[in-house]
């Protein structure tokens, strides 16, 4: 018997498909699953990209891509993969020309200084994008769960701990009592364990996901107590267990990403929970 499919209609544009793929990611086989969080990590790799090379980076046959496309409304993945390159004629290219104009010129300078340059480059795409990725209403309530709760616990590990640790020294100047998740006694499941549900925690951890992190937001969670995350993909094991979580990915140089605009968002957020408490 043959199977009839409804016809879908497809999104009209990245932000409408990101939210479809975000409202069905539950319903989505494994494979198509896989696509998602790499289209959603990665959408200049599908705008640029061929299905084959595609295919390779998200570890997935190129027949996977189409069938990822009609699940969506589109005809093919040639259809999904013109929105994806939409997106980027909207973004402005200001950060990117400048990169470019350092590129040309970089012949004419030091290797050291090419390479102050491209991190340079970098930190202002991160800082570029991220006032588009944050949104308002959500950082508010973000600063309305912390700013009540009777301690902040922060959790981060490698890459993640300069962010915990920088709000922890922020938030000790500011008078707002926290507790630093990660001692070098080894004590961290023995902290959380006096966490109480008047109290909330900050969780950051980006790909590839430091499980312990994970382990201990998601415990939380299961306890009552609210958990505001920091991540770099909806697909993060931090978004399903979070109240409130924030997608901010960085722009890297030669492979290696700062902590740019990850940076600014945690500080902008210690800064308004401790002008939330002063205020009462």
């Amino acid at each position: 018997m043959t199977e009839i499919v409804a016809k879908v209609s497809p999104p009209q544009d990245f932000d409408a498909l990101r939210s479809v793929i975000l409202e069905r990611k539950g319903e989505l086989p494994k494979r198509l699953t896989q696509v998602a969080a790499y289209a959603l990590d990665h959408p200049d790799e599908i705008a640029f990209g061929t299905a084959a090379s595609i295919a390779i980076s998200a570890n997935v046959q190129p027949s996977t891509l189409v069938r990822f496309a009609q699940h969506f409304g589109f005809e093919g993945f040639s259809g999904l993969q013109l929105l994806f390159r939409a997106r980027l004629r909207e973004r402005t290219s200001s950060y990117e020309d400048r990169l470019r104009t350092l590129e040309q010129d970089g012949q004419a300078l030091a290797e050291s200084t090419n390479i102050f340059n491209g991190f340079t480059a970098a930190a202002h795409r991160s800082i570029d994008t991220l006032s588009a990725a944050v949104d308002p209403a959500a950082f508010e309530r973000a600063v309305d769960i912390l700013a009540a709760a009777d301690t902040i616990y922060l959790i981060a590990k490698r890459r993640s701990y300069p962010i915990s640790s920088y709000m922890a020294y922020a938030f000790g100047k500011l008078k707002v009592r926290c507790q630093l998740v990660g001692t070098a006694a080894g004590i961290d499941d023995d902290l959380l364990a006096m966490a109480s549900p008047r109290d909330a925690a900050f969780a950051v951890s980006f790909s590839p996901y430091a499980s312990e992190s994970a382990v201990q937001a998601r415990n939380l969670a299961a306890r009552g107590i609210n958990v505001v995350s920091l991540t770099d993909s909806a697909f993060s094991p931090l978004a399903e267990c979070s109240k409130e979580w924030f997608e901010v990915v960085e722009a890297d140089h030669a492979g290696f990403r700062s902590l740019s605009a990850s940076m600014a968002f945690a500080m902008a957020l210690t800064v308004s929970i401790a002008e939330k408490r002063r205020r009462g």
